[in-house]
């Protein structure tokens, strides 16, 4: 016991400070996207467009799907003008709002009164794997940790949807877990909410256009949160909760 107190001692304070402050991203880190329309001809757009794996750039009305996107970086290979920003601030509870036309994306400044009302203090969520490959899980998880600790926001994790505010989905949700997320989301009591967690769970993914997976959760039940990323990093899916919960506000540091 005594070695344990000494080593925290020795150890000191591990939980980072964000929301509160910014998030130590890594040095190659891919963001919001931006672009320029006016920086390459619709001829360059058409090739990208055409390149991209999960179908998310509209050739049409030149715009790139976030809820889409997998952040694999062949666009702006092709096409010098779309940048990965460091925003890491993508949640949104609206599925158009990550539709990005070159400059930033619109976010819920003000979310339901609601939601803030029934969840600020607390939010317990239980997480499903429809077909995840196991990226967005096990960052999901890493909230859990010291190092970003969750808990002191009120979010915790609960094993039974009996008990649990909210529904996590990651995944394209494949034919073989629809039946269980759906028992999952029927067990659950009212009021319930979902989050779509990554790209999978949004849009399908990688998985887009399998025939045996749903395209994401949409059309299935209806979704609360959208948090983009493949997967998401722990510094984005943390601020959407907070902010979908009312403990930030969108102009803050956080």
């Amino acid at each position: 016991m005594i070695k344990a107190l000494c080593a925290r001692l020795f150890q000191k304070y591990r939980t980072n400070k964000f929301p509160d402050a910014p998030p130590n991203l890594p040095e190659h880190f891919r963001g919001r996207i931006e672009f320029d329309r006016n920086d390459f001809t619709d001829e360059i757009w058409q090739q990208t467009a055409a390149n991209c794996p999960v179908d998310a750039m509209d050739k049409e009305k030149v715009c790139i799907d976030l809820g889409r996107c997998i952040f694999c970086g062949k666009c702006q290979q092709i096409n010098p003008a779309i940048r990965f920003t460091s925003e890491y601030r993508m949640g949104t509870m609206q599925r158009e709002n990550l539709l990005t036309y070159g400059h930033s994306i619109q976010l819920d400044e003000q979310l339901d009164a609601g939601i803030k009302a029934l969840y600020g203090k607390s939010l317990h969520i239980r997480q499903v794997s429809a077909g995840g490959c196991a990226a967005c899980e096990l960052d999901f998880n890493v909230l859990n940790t010291l190092a970003w600790d969750m808990g002191r926001f009120g979010i915790k994790v609960v094993a039974s949807p009996r008990h649990a505010d909210a529904l996590l989905i990651t995944g394209p949700v494949t034919d073989n877990m629809r039946t269980a997320l759906l028992k999952t989301y029927a067990a659950m009591g009212e009021p319930k909410l979902v989050i779509a967690c990554g790209a999978c769970a949004i849009s399908g993914g990688i998985y887009y256009d399998s025939p045996h997976a749903a395209g994401g959760v949409e059309g299935i039940l209806p979704v609360h949160l959208y948090v983009p990323g493949c997967p998401p990093h722990p510094a984005t899916l943390l601020e959407a909760l907070v902010r979908f919960m009312g403990r930030r506000q969108l102009d803050n540091r956080a």
